[in-house]
């Protein structure tokens, strides 16, 4: 058996970390797989349940870094984090205070030098080697001392990372500084360049810092969504203890207690409501604006709005167990799981600054052995390990992956993984189930027909015959037929040898009589006479009502046509599927004359009729072997198999939690208008993706052949390793930013 664990991860500061993260937990003897998140610092490990966490704990520190398993669902690690780590917080903005000032004033004492002016009456005492050594020290060694611990990690566990580059780049010029502070004739004498770079050291730290700052501060913008969901659960509740009205703790309640809930007031749990009658806006939770009405016995979910009366509620779920833990966990799985485009980025991050310090090398040598400029061959080598950035290839993808889900979470849209939101995008073709999907799934009875004339009497025979047979069934056509018998007060009767026959009917024995109810086709092949009632069942099938026969023994008795109301959105969600390019299918068990009747009416062209629960899978199958890529909505225990053979499986949440755990999205509030929005999302979030990976990788296309100097035999022109720092600084702050675009996403064609 397989298990799947979730860490919190410690001392990651670029995409090679989590790559290096990666690469040792898959190396421990019985780990399946693993994912590593870089964004939300988190690594979903899955693994033989022989397996002991602290192995996994113990590769994670062996190769440099800290993990802890996260102990339940419905934490939010970087909120945990930040709450754990606020005194190193402080002494980091400290650093960048410190940075800052120090680095403005080497900056402004270099001015002159950088420009190749001179300034009257500037103070030239600030560009004095010396006091530029005494000002940039600090910088260097306290304010950067991080970086010089990340890169003293990556030597001892031999994977380099970007705090490689940054210390070898700094440290290059700084140390080159030294020298010509300490050997300045000697250089001269030498025919080389006496100039010192501290500023260029000092300003690209306090540069990097303030990236980091800039960055932290975006990513956690992008799991706003957590926090907002975990922030709508009340901390108390009102229950009814030893007679009396109790404030409690939420954490304190039990399941089966009773809280009251006044007008204005949050729901603090899942339940039944047993007194009361009220208004509930769910929107915070099922995305859904309209209030809905709640009395007695009906079901109400825990943080959601009681708007206009006061509710005595039944505690049915808590914890874990209720509906908010379990969206929570769902988001945080989707965030932390990685869609199939990153593969391609995680490759090249691999290799990606073993590269660049092959380059910076490069460079340097060229430039040296070509001039003989030892000052030319540094900088270029500075520069180029300064503007390399594996950050921005690492978080091109999971940021927008984490605003895309959690935005999804607030349209009541729970997709399982990036994987699903990637192949929302590439759809081509859309199956929906009809009963419960485009229909209300509350079936009714309409019509009770017989061949003969009966009395009264006789045919309420018939109906407490017909429904105690059906009572022993679970499929919403029979819960129909139960429902018409409960309506005309029969009493149900025991039936024998009940059997229920897939796609056809159910069958079983009363008084040795056998009992059969189903499809014509099924009564027919099994030897009975239905032309009789033909003509009538005809007449109903274009009224869009299923036709069922009951029959007793060898004869026909009745028909029943039922009728489920289709979804006011339906028609309108199909159209807008439409003029998104998606060929949409009607799926039903229904006989083929229903079934167009219905589809006539939403405006579907592809119909697929009498199809038996255990061919659904074979019909989604059927499509994608033409080259379909196919998705199928549902929500019924027998849409299962179809779920998990679609490219993506959607869920109606009203539906069965089988249904829903076999699906790969799933919509919470069961409005239709939900797949609108999840394929838009997907859309969305995609198109934004592909733009964060052109942005990290042009900027280090670009970046890199400039910083060697590509330029410099052309115009003379070399970049500043300061311009280099900002620019590697700020390349993951327009990744992150380009993500947090995704927050503005509102789908289109959406009524509310």
């Amino acid at each position: 058996m397989s298990e799947t664990a979730t860490f919190e991860l410690q001392g990651m500061r670029c995409a090679a970390c989590a790559a290096a993260i990666e690469r040792a937990i898959a190396k421990v003897p019985g780990v399946e797989s693993c994912q590593v998140n870089f964004a939300l610092e988190q690594a979903v490990v899955t693994h033989k349940e022989t397996i002991n966490l602290e192995t996994i704990q113990k590769a994670v520190e062996g190769a440099g870094y800290q993990a802890n398993p996260l102990a339940k669902a419905g934490k939010c690690p970087q909120t945990e984090q930040t709450r754990d780590s606020a005194p190193k917080q402080e002494q980091f903005k400290r650093k960048l205070t410190v940075g800052v000032a120090l680095s403005s004033i080497l900056f402004f004492g270099s001015l002159p030098m950088m420009v190749g002016l001179h300034l009257p009456y500037f103070p030239n005492w600030l560009h004095h080697p010396w006091l530029q050594w005494l000002l940039a020290t600090p910088v260097q060694f306290w304010c950067g001392a991080e970086f010089y611990q990340g890169a003293w990690k990556s030597v001892k566990t031999r994977h380099a990372t970007m705090d490689t580059l940054v210390v070898l780049g700094t440290s290059a010029a700084y140390f080159y500084s030294v020298v010509v502070t300490l050997l300045p004739q000697w250089l001269t004498s030498q025919g080389l360049a006496a100039n010192v770079y501290f500023e260029a050291a000092a300003v690209v730290i306090t540069l990097i810092l303030l990236g980091r700052f800039l960055e932290s501060r975006a990513r956690k913008e992008t799991s706003q969504a957590i926090r907002k969901l975990m922030g709508l659960q009340p901390q108390v509740a009102q229950v009814k203890r030893g007679g009396e009205w109790q404030t409690v703790a939420v954490a304190e309640l039990q399941t089966g207690e009773v809280v009251r809930v006044r007008p204005g007031e949050k729901i603090p749990v899942d339940g039944r409501v047993v007194a009361g009658k009220s208004s509930v806006d769910e929107s915070l939770v099922t995305g859904e604006s309209l209030p809905v009405s709640k009395t007695v016995n009906d079901l109400v979910i825990g943080a959601t709005l009681n708007k206009s009366g006061s509710l005595d509620i039944e505690a049915t779920k808590l914890g874990q167990d209720s509906v908010l833990a379990q969206i929570i966990q769902l988001v945080q799985q989707a965030q932390a799981s990685k869609a199939p485009i990153q593969q391609f980025a995680d490759q090249i991050t691999r290799w990606f600054v073993p590269a660049v310090m092959a380059v910076a090398i490069a460079a340097f040598l060229i430039w040296w052995l070509t001039t003989g400029n030892i000052t030319l061959a540094v900088l270029t080598l500075v520069e180029v390990l300064i503007i390399a950035c594996p950050c921005a290839l690492g978080l091109a993808t999971p940021t927008s992956v984490m605003v895309g889900t959690g935005k999804g979470a607030e349209y009541g849209v729970l997709i399982k993984e990036a994987q699903s939101l990637e192949m929302a995008e590439k759809l081509t073709a859309i199956v929906l189930d009809k009963t419960g999907t485009v229909t209300e799934g509350k079936p009714s009875v309409t019509d009770f027909l017989t061949p003969q004339n009966l009395s009264n009497a006789e045919t309420l025979q018939l109906i407490q015959l017909a429904a105690s047979l059906e009572h022993y069934s679970e499929h919403p056509l029979a819960e129909a037929v139960v429902n018409y018998g409960q309506s005309q007060e029969v009493k149900f009767l025991e039936i024998e040898d009940f059997e229920a026959i897939a796609g056809c009917g159910v069958q079983g024995k009363f008084d040795g009589d056998w009992l059969r109810i189903g499809t014509a086709k099924w009564l027919t092949r099994v030897g009975l006479d239905c032309t009789e009632l033909q003509g009538q069942a005809q007449q109903l099938e274009q009224q869009q009502k299923t036709v069922i026969w009951f029959s007793i023994n060898n004869e026909v008795k009745a028909l029943l046509a039922i009728a489920d109301a289709l979804k006011p959105a339906s028609a309108q969600v199909i159209q807008q599927l439409k003029k998104l390019g998606l060929s949409v299918y009607l799926l039903t068990g229904d006989n083929q004359a229903t079934a167009e009747a219905i589809a006539a009416d939403l405006g579907i062209r592809h119909v697929l009729a009498e199809v038996r629960p255990d061919q659904k899978a074979e019909q989604i199958k059927a499509l994608q072997q033409q080259g379909q890529i196919v998705a199928m909505v549902g929500d019924g225990i027998n849409d299962a198999p179809a779920l998990a053979q679609a490219d993506v499986g959607i869920a109606i949440g009203t539906g069965t939690d089988v249904a829903i755990a076999a699906s790969d999205i799933t919509l919470i509030s069961g409005d239709l208008q939900g797949i609108l929005t999840a394929i838009q999302l997907s859309r969305a979030t995609m198109k934004n993706i592909k733009q964060n990976l052109f942005f990290a990788f042009i900027y280090n296309v670009i970046g890199i052949p400039i910083a060697a100097g590509v330029f410099y035999p052309l115009f003379g022109w070399l970049l500043n390793p300061i311009i280099a720092g900002a620019a590697m600084a700020f390349s993951s702050v327009s990744v992150v930013s380009n993500a947090l675009r995704l927050r503005q996403f509102s789908p289109k064609g959406r009524s509310n």
